[in-house]
């Protein structure tokens, strides 16, 4: 999973999310990965995607992504 683009690994993140965060930590870890080699500095989700789309869910999302060295966006 090293090689794969930034897109695909948000795309991976909300497969995850919707299969009750299977794997979740893994493609975290390829999308820090993309974002290192294609220079993003904060990775963006639209919360329509997110199972949890309202303020506590978002705040979850962005405590535990920063625990894992992500800064999260959200349009």
């Amino acid at each position: 999973m090293s090689d794969i683009s930034y897109s695909d690994a948000i795309e991976a993140i909300y497969t995850s999310i919707r299969n009750d965060n299977e794997d979740l930590d893994t493609h975290i870890a390829a999308l820090k990965g993309a974002m290192a080699r294609e220079g993003v500095k904060e990775a963006s989700f639209e919360t329509v995607k997110l199972a949890q789309g309202n303020r506590q869910g978002r705040k979850l999302m962005q405590a535990y992504f920063r625990k894992k060295g992500i800064v999260v966006s959200f349009t």
